[in-house]
């Protein structure tokens, strides 16, 4: 396996995208690795106790991967428009990356879901086939959101949501970080320090779409488009913000496979699958998915 790195994306949002390059060459299509909010690849690449990451074990299947920093995070240059960041400047980023590649398969996590929901919508050839990893929903089956938060009520969708002022970079602390996304038993908790470090800013527009603050959120307008493309949402038990009914419900909307880990008798699991300590066993199943279908 090689390691090497280009940059690629539009003029205005150029992004970083480490590529992992398979030893030997098969007819597999490439991986685009897609991170969430707050993050970036280096999640794809290793875990934060030291194990070698999802790149590399699906490079090991013959796959070209290539593991993008969203704009404005990780190695990704900041644009002066941080602020106004969206989801879909972050999808034309990851679509000019496809172009420059070719058709892939794209994996993609959490609030990387609506994003390449959107790609996939809108360029249709070049995306084969989507993971989505606790993914996001369209703002299709996200409920609009009041744009004040005290009047959003006690629901999950109101309890979970972010409210970020439009006026600075939205950040996160430790508190929420255990909370939501190293909170499961199956997290290197040993390593939490290292990983905290590794979460960064998020642009306040990206999270009031996310949660469809005043109905921001990225719709699908042509659902259709996403029709015969193999897609699966893969989910733990103990993420807050996925319950099986919510992401079983994307899976419908999109027609997709849907894994829900204790359905295989995987229990444990939360929002930060690529790295658990059962990182590898999720892997294998994924990749028993892609193979199934000749990708």
């Amino acid at each position: 396996m090689k390691q090497r790195f280009i940059y690629s994306g539009t003029a205005d949002h150029p992004v970083y995208v480490d590529v992992l390059v398979a030893e030997e060459k098969t007819e597999k299509l490439p991986i685009v690795m897609l991170h969430g909010g707050f993050h970036n690849g280096t999640g794809y690449l290793a875990t934060p106790d030291g194990r070698e990451g999802w790149a590399a074990l699906f490079c090991r299947r013959g796959h070209d991967v290539h593991v993008m920093d969203w704009p404005g995070h990780g190695r990704s240059p900041t644009s002066a428009r941080f602020l106004e960041l969206s989801m879909a400047d972050v999808g034309r980023s990851l679509a000019a990356l496809l172009h420059d590649i070719g058709p892939s398969i794209v994996f993609a996590h959490s609030a990387g879901g609506p994003i390449v929901w959107w790609v996939a919508e809108n360029h249709r050839s070049h995306v084969k086939a989507i993971v989505g990893i606790a993914p996001g929903a369209p703002a299709n089956l996200v409920p609009e959101l009041p744009t004040e938060p005290d009047t959003a009520g006690d629901g999950d969708a109101g309890s979970h949501a972010i409210y970020a002022p439009t006026d600075r970079p939205a950040f996160v602390d430790r508190s929420f970080i255990q909370t939501y996304w190293a909170n499961s038993l199956r997290f290197p908790h040993g390593a939490f320090e290292a990983y905290a470090r590794s979460i960064g800013h998020e642009s306040p527009r990206i999270l009031n779409e996310r949660f469809n603050i005043g109905g921001s959120g990225l719709r699908l307008e042509r659902p259709e488009q996403l029709g015969t493309l193999p897609i699966l949402v893969m989910t733990g038990d103990a993420d807050p913000r996925h319950p099986k009914e919510v992401d079983g419900a994307l899976a419908t909307f999109l027609g997709a496979d849907f894994i829900w880990l204790p359905d295989i008798g995987i229990t444990g699991n939360g929002h930060m699958l690529m790295l658990e300590d059962n990182h590898e066993q999720l892997a294998a199943h994924i990749g028993h998915w892609l193979d199934q279908r000749s990708l």
